[in-house]
């Protein structure tokens, strides 16, 4: 089944209109399942927003980050979006953020550990991209730790500071992340929520139809090949 995940921001406004979105979605017959929002400047009124607009397309999951450092608000996200949960029957996941620092020591995002992601809703969204080689935590390890809250995975590649890439550019339609080992770990620890391939839109060369086509069937095999099709 193909469906979207609309990633929100104040810049476009578009995605903000409902019954644009909504209309966009029936008229093609692609459905969205899922929400993500804006990183920054967050608050209780936004959060009822985006929960109206969920309810609206009949979206699934929505995917929220921690607090940014300079945020002016932060209540909505450790007090308002448990409630939000409970009254709501979404799926108020949390994102793991890139892990960034102020001074080298101050994190930029407040209550941003794994730990602290999960116990916000309990719902999580893994994104690969923003799991920092540098620490312990690798992407099997992330899977293994937020195994059974986890309602999305953020699926696409890196290498070095090239990010948001089709997962295949290395050699031989291997990955320089280890996304097959990830996708065959997701299969046989019977992972049924959702997968969102996250990409910059110039990794589909959308200025050219037959190479999107190219592309998007790509990704379609070798997410059959290394999750749909694999028997462990």
């Amino acid at each position: 089944m193909t469906w979207l995940d609309i990633c929100l921001n104040s810049k476009n406004y578009d995605l903000w209109n409902w019954d644009y979105i909504k209309s966009l979605s029936e008229e093609f017959w692609v459905p969205v399942l899922s929400i993500t929002a804006p990183m920054r400047w967050m608050n209780e009124r936004k959060v009822n927003i985006i929960v109206s607009l969920a309810k609206t397309l009949w979206s699934q999951v929505i995917t929220f980050s921690p607090p940014h450092i300079s945020d002016k608000e932060s209540a909505w996200f450790s007090k308002y979006l448990p409630k939000v949960k409970r009254d709501s029957h979404l799926s108020i996941s949390i994102q793991n953020v890139e892990p960034k620092f102020i001074f080298f020591i101050i994190p930029e995002y407040k209550n941003a550990t794994f730990s602290e992601i999960r116990r916000i809703t309990w719902d999580t969204t893994l994104n690969l991209l923003w799991i920092s080689k540098d620490s312990s935590m690798d992407i099997m390890k992330a899977q293994k730790f937020l195994w059974g809250s986890m309602k999305n995975v953020f699926f696409s590649d890196r290498y070095g500071s090239k990010t948001w890439m089709l997962p295949w550019w290395a050699w031989w339609w291997v990955s320089f992340l280890p996304l097959e080992s990830f996708l065959m770990k997701l299969k046989s620890s019977w992972y049924n929520s959702f997968i969102t391939l996250k990409i910059k839109p110039k990794e589909l060369w959308v200025w050219n139809d037959e190479k999107v086509l190219e592309n998007l069937g790509f990704i379609k095999k070798y997410y059959e090949k290394h999750f749909v099709h694999f028997k462990d």
